[in-house]
């Protein structure tokens, strides 16, 4: 083990502040759920409000080791028995007790999760849209019952109809460019004539 692995796995003895085992659990629990998206300042304030850490130079640190332990652990698919290897040995032996056992009691489901993210991904993202899509006509919806009832109904049809003429006046100004141009030659023809 280098200096560098010492410097992480120093941080692991925050966790003893914890005051219970599920809280560690909850920890571990939140860094999966956010393994894609990282973590929110809610999900920050939560672990270090469990931790009783001033500040995030603190948590970052031990949530970096966290994380590599969950991956090793998920992704390696290590035995049960190998866990507790992971672990060098200045690390705390209640500790390493602690996480073995949670990490092996969430290693089935989040292996499941990972076979899961591959296979239904595109499934997943067309009920997302489809939730998104009903969402937006529901506001929509919403949008236009709330105008009737605050007699904005008046307002949007006369905006209706002031875009409609807008739009009557802008072909008809088209019109009239494309008819001009159709009668200038005559004149140039005219005026060309006089100067011969």
């Amino acid at each position: 083990m280098g200096d560098g692995n010492h410097g992480m796995w120093g941080h692991l003895p925050l966790l003893v502040r914890a005051n219970s085992k599920e809280s560690v659990e909850y920890i571990l629990q939140a860094l999966w759920r956010t393994r894609r998206t990282g973590l929110d300042a809610a999900d920050r304030q939560i672990f270090r409000d469990i931790l009783q850490l001033p500040s995030d130079s603190d948590l970052d640190p031990l949530l970096v080791c966290l994380r590599v332990l969950i991956r090793r652990c998920v992704y390696e698919n290590i035995n049960k028995d190998e866990i507790q290897k992971l672990f060098p040995s200045e690390v705390l032996p209640e500790l390493q007790r602690l996480l073995t056992i949670l990490l092996q009691k969430f290693q089935k489901e989040w292996r499941e999760d990972i076979s899961k993210d591959q296979v239904t991904f595109p499934h997943l993202k067309s009920m997302t849209s489809n939730v998104e899509n009903k969402k937006v006509e529901q506001t929509e919806t919403t949008a236009v019952i709330n105008s009737k009832l605050h007699g904005e109904g008046d307002a949007k049809f006369q905006l209706a109809k002031d875009s409609m003429e807008t739009m009557l006046k802008s072909m008809y100004c088209i019109r009239n460019q494309l008819s001009d141009p159709a009668e200038t030659p005559d004149r140039h023809i005219v005026q060309n004539s006089n100067v011969v």
